[in-house]
C-alpha cells in the first residue's frame, strides 16, 4: 500500500492530546475517522510524529499513514479539510517510500512556549498570562545550562514507557514580543512533560525565586522534585518538525 506523509496543523484546546485513549477525544481519532470514512469505513490507521498532552497545540505536525489505493496528495489534503473539525487544519501530502516512520526519522524537534504580559481574553488559549516582570537575561543564562547530551529525568513525568531519558537539547533561548515572551527549544526528542516542567523552572529564574546557577544541580539530580512546577498547557505548540532523510517535507 502506497505509504503517504501529511502535514497539519491544530488547536489542542478542546483534545485530550494526540493519541487515542479511551472515553475521549483526541486529533489522532478525528483524524482517523475521517480516513477510515473516506475509504469506505475501512479502518485506517496513523502514525504521528510524537505526542502532546491535553490543551497542547501544534503549529506544524507530521503524519504517515498507509492507504489502500493511490490518492493525489493535494486532493487528499481537500477532503480532510473537509471532514475534519475546523481546529485541524492540513497543508500539504507526499507520497514517500514505505519505510520512512513519521515518529522514529524525525531528527529535530521545536517546541515554543508563550507568555503573554497583558491580560487578553483572546489570547488565553493560547498563551500563559503572567503579571510579574521576568529577567529574561537570568533566563537565557540558565537555559544554556540545557544543551548537550543530559538526563532529563528531572523534567520528565514518572512511569512512562521510554527505555532512556537521555536527549539531547541543540537549542534553548528566550524571546521578548510585543506582548510578553516566548521560549524556544530543540532536541533530538522529548520526554512527556518536559518541556513545561522546564519552562517552569526558568521563570522561577526569571522570578529571582531560584538562580541560574542551580540548573546544573537540578539536571544532575535526575529527580522531578527537585525542578518546578510544570507550566499550563495552553501555551505550548509544537513548532516544527525536522526530517533529515526526506528534506522535500521542509520545502
Amino acid at each position: 500500500m502506497p505509504r503517504y506523509f501529511i502535514q497539519l496543523a491544530y488547536d489542542g484546546s478542546t483534545y485530550h492530546g494526540w493519541q487515542i485513549q479511551p472515553k475521549a477525544n483526541s486529533v489522532q481519532e478525528e483524524i482517523q475517522n475521517a480516513l477510515s470514512k473516506l475509504h469506505g469505513n475501512e479502518r485506517i490507521e496513523v502514525v504521528g510524529c510524537g505526542r502532546t498532552d491535553t490543551g497542547v497545540h501544534a503549529k506544524q505536525y507530521f503524519l504517515h499513514t498507509d492507504l489502500p489505493h493511490n490518492w493525489d496528495p493535494q486532493q487528499l489534503v481537500f477532503k480532510l479539510n473537509r471532514m475534519t473539525p475546523p481546529d485541524i487544519s492540513f497543508s500539504k501530502a507526499w507520497e514517500l517510500h514505505s519505510d520512512l516512520h513519521a515518529r522514529f526519522d524525525a531528527s529535530r524537534r521545536t517546541y515554543r512556549y508563550f507568555i503573554n504580559r497583558h491580560k487578553d481574553p483572546f489570547v488565553r488559549e493560547q498563551s500563559w498570562y503572567v503579571q510579574q516582570d521576568l529577567d529574561l537575561s537570568a533566563m537565557n543564562h540558565a537555559a544554556k545550562h540545557l544543551l548537550g547530551v543530559q538526563d532529563f529525568s528531572s523534567f520528565a513525568k514518572a512511569h512512562t514507557d521510554v527505555k532512556t531519558n537521555i536527549c539531547e537539547v541543540f537549542t534553548a533561548e528566550w524571546f521578548q514580543t510585543a506582548n510578553g515572551h516566548y521560549f524556544e527549544i530543540s532536541a533530538n526528542r522529548f520526554l512527556r512533560n518536559m518541556v513545561r516542567a522546564i519552562v517552569g523552572t526558568l521563570v522561577e529564574v526569571g522570578l529571582g525565586k531560584i538562580k541560574a546557577s542551580e540548573l546544573p544541580g537540578i539536571i544532575a539530580a535526575q529527580n522531578r522534585s527537585e525542578a518546578y512546577v510544570s507550566v499550563p498547557a495552553q501555551g505550548l505548540f509544537l513548532w516544527e518538525i525536522t526530517y533529515e532523510k526526506a528534506p522535500q517535507l521542509q520545502d
